[in-house]
């Protein structure tokens, strides 16, 4: 029997470790992309497997190019007869400050995996979708890539055209059933809102509250499914009615 495949970046802590758990529930072997936090991506695993699927660490960094097609095409040739026919790019990292004092590296550390990271996970993934006339690419954009955050342009600038990019994408690719589609997150209890006043911050949020990482993966597992085919080229947001 032919396996279903997911890859997940980042997928290790937060909301790539609830997607993973999703998608292993749906039926998929994970591949679990994470970088340097070994004993969290383990952890995630024994999540999956817990699930009743089966997965497999792979350790790159999105936003190296040859590191990344390197970890693609060795997975490829240990499964000739298989493909991944469902990509999350979840991976991403903050570095706030405000423009006047927002360091280059800053400006071009989050741009890297968030943005560059897409293309360089999705490229070499696209064309067994198309063959297969079967695919899904799920990006994880963010409320600051819809209106902007203050003290976030360099992720508001990645996040934005990763929804740039999500739209141009579903274009190409959507007569031969592969879809794109962005969610975007507003404030989610994870390692990436710590160190925000979240008192402060609920008051502005409608639902009075943080969303929980198994909230967002509820919507990535409805966007990977065949139920969802029509629907390509969205930024879905799931912020307790932050922003809309």
């Amino acid at each position: 029997m032919t396996m279903k495949y997911a890859l997940v970046t980042g997928g290790s802590r937060g909301i790539g470790r609830a997607v993973c758990v999703k998608l292993a529930q749906m039926g998929y072997r994970i591949l679990i992309n994470f970088v340097s936090n070994t004993e969290e991506a383990e952890q995630t695993l024994r999540l999956v497997r817990e699930a009743g699927q089966e997965g497999e660490l792979l350790r790159f960094d999105v936003s190296d190019a040859e590191q990344t097609r390197e970890a693609i095409e060795a997975w490829t040739q240990a499964h000739p007869e298989e493909y991944i026919e469902v990509v999350v790019n979840n991976a991403g990292i903050r570095r706030d400050d405000i423009m006047v004092f927002m360091e280059e590296k800053d400006w071009r550390r989050v741009l890297d995996i968030s943005l560059n990271g897409f293309y360089n996970v999705t490229q070499p993934l696209l064309q067994p979708m198309l063959t297969h006339k079967f695919g899904r690419v799920i990006n994880m954009a963010s409320v600051s890539g819809i209106k902007g955050m203050p003290g976030q342009t360099n992720y508001s600038a990645a996040k934005g055209g990763l929804i740039a990019a999500t739209k141009a994408l579903a274009q190409e690719v959507a007569r031969k059933n592969v879809t794109v589609n962005a969610v975007a997150p507003g404030f989610i209890k994870t390692d990436m809102v710590e160190g925000l006043d979240e008192a402060a911050l609920k008051k502005q949020i409608p639902a009075n509250r943080f969303g929980t990482p198994e909230e967002v993966a509820e919507l990535v597992g409805f966007l990977a499914s065949p139920a969802s085919g029509y629907i390509t080229g969205n930024v879905i947001s799931i912020n307790g009615g932050l922003y809309t």
